[in-house]
């Protein structure tokens, strides 16, 4: 089967871990034939090319900024990327017959590309909705309800549902969201098709280096944060927890990342001097794997204000290295309560310094409850968030194969 894969990630090898490629090396290692179309964003000044590697092809468009950029030029790329893509297709594809067409949200504009390769190819298309937009925006208060913006995108967004012949949903919350709020879908078409990775069952230590590096008392319990620092994360509420916890000797916070809110993150770092923090700056992905071994408790936060139930991919890195997470969520994502509900993490409401704080307290004085948890989280993973689990949810949906 060929299958093309749309993404607004940028995919530079196949060899790369991560929820896309991971999934995309397992279809190819079921004998499919698998193309990429992803970004190259202008920042990196290289042209549109077409290259093979390990037997996947990966088309890298030339496009504008769209990741860690202002609002106005991730907006005007998201919206250009569609003709972008839809020209290097025509371009450099135009020989190869898709029977199906994968694609995820982020963005919600790839509706003139799917249109066009289910008309020319007769091809499946699959929605992996990953991003709830332009709702998520809204909730943010960086578009108006109802205003012109937000009915521009609403309309993109319902067409991108009506285009696709069926939609894999992160969680039931996301599954129930979607029948929710767009009535006219027909809820056979939905299901769940979760984040999902290929898991690294290789034996691992704890890297102590890091703590010697950073000062961290052996004794402390270390909890990380890793992955996008941006408005979606809500992290005022973040520093608040740090602030509260300063000076205390047991337990020690890394954050790690880039994103549109690191540098406010670095104005307070530099303002406040917590002795027992650090701030990272963004780092290749082997590097991030060993320092997520090296600690105890995953952090995941999400905004408060959000109405539509988001579910970040990095819980799946704490996961496979065997932590529990501490989350501090709105209370319409499900990330939460599934975490509880099969014993490998805790949650309280984003804003609640005093909810999260006993949280964190009760994970910092339980070695064992930790471990207990962490070894929950790693076999929840194992029967629930593979690649080989989203490939089948996937396959079954596809006549003939």
């Amino acid at each position: 089967m060929n299958i093309l894969f749309l993404t607004l990630s940028n995919i530079n090898s196949i060899a790369d871990r991560g929820i896309y490629t991971d999934l995309l090396r397992y279809f190819a290692s079921q004998g499919h034939s698998v193309t990429i179309v992803t970004p190259k964003e202008r920042r990196y000044k290289t042209a549109t090319n077409l290259r093979e590697e390990k037997g996947v092809r990966i088309l890298q468009v030339k496009t504008f900024n769209i990741q860690k950029t202002s609002f106005v030029e991730k907006g005007l790329g998201t919206l250009a990327i569609e003709y972008q893509y839809l020209a290097a297709i025509r371009k450099y594809l135009q020989d190869t017959k898709f029977d199906l067409v994968l694609y995820s949200t982020p963005p919600i504009t790839f509706g003139k590309v799917i249109k066009a390769i289910k008309n020319r190819d007769g091809a499946t298309s699959y929605l992996l909705l990953k991003d709830i937009f332009p709702q998520n925006a809204v909730d943010l208060g960086m578009i108006k309800r109802g205003g012109v913006l937000h009915r521009f995108f609403r309309h993109k967004e319902r067409q991108l549902y009506r285009l696709s012949d069926y939609i894999g949903c992160m969680s039931p919350a996301n599954v129930a969201y979607v029948l929710a709020h767009n009535p006219e879908i027909d809820a056979e078409r939905v299901e769940i098709c979760p984040n999902s990775i290929e898991p690294d069952h290789t034996a691992f230590t704890k890297d102590n280096a890091w703590r010697k590096q950073y000062s961290i008392p052996e004794e402390a319990t270390v909890f990380i944060y890793g992955g996008n620092l941006g408005k979606p994360q809500g992290l005022d509420f973040l520093t608040e927890v740090l602030a509260s916890n300063a000076g205390k000797t047991d337990r020690f916070f890394i954050v790690v990342g880039s994103g549109t809110e690191r540098s406010r993150l670095e104005a307070w770092f530099a303002a406040q001097h917590p002795d027992n923090a650090v701030l990272l700056g963004a780092l290749p992905k082997n590097e991030y794997d060993n320092l997520v071994r090296s600690c105890d408790v995953g952090l995941i936060f999400l905004d408060g204000r959000f109405t539509i139930p988001n579910y970040p991919s990095r819980l799946l890195s704490y996961m496979e290295y065997h932590m529990p997470v501490l989350i501090g969520s709105d209370s319409h994502t499900d990330i939460g309560t599934i975490a509880e509900a099969n014993g490998y993490g805790l949650w309280a409401a984003h804003g609640d310094l005093i909810g999260f704080n006993k949280q964190l307290d009760i994970l910092c004085g339980n070695v064992r409850l930790r471990n207990e948890m962490g070894e929950r989280g790693y076999e929840f993973m194992k029967q629930h968030y593979t690649v080989e689990q989203s490939y089948r949810v996937i396959m079954r949906r596809i006549d003939d194969w």
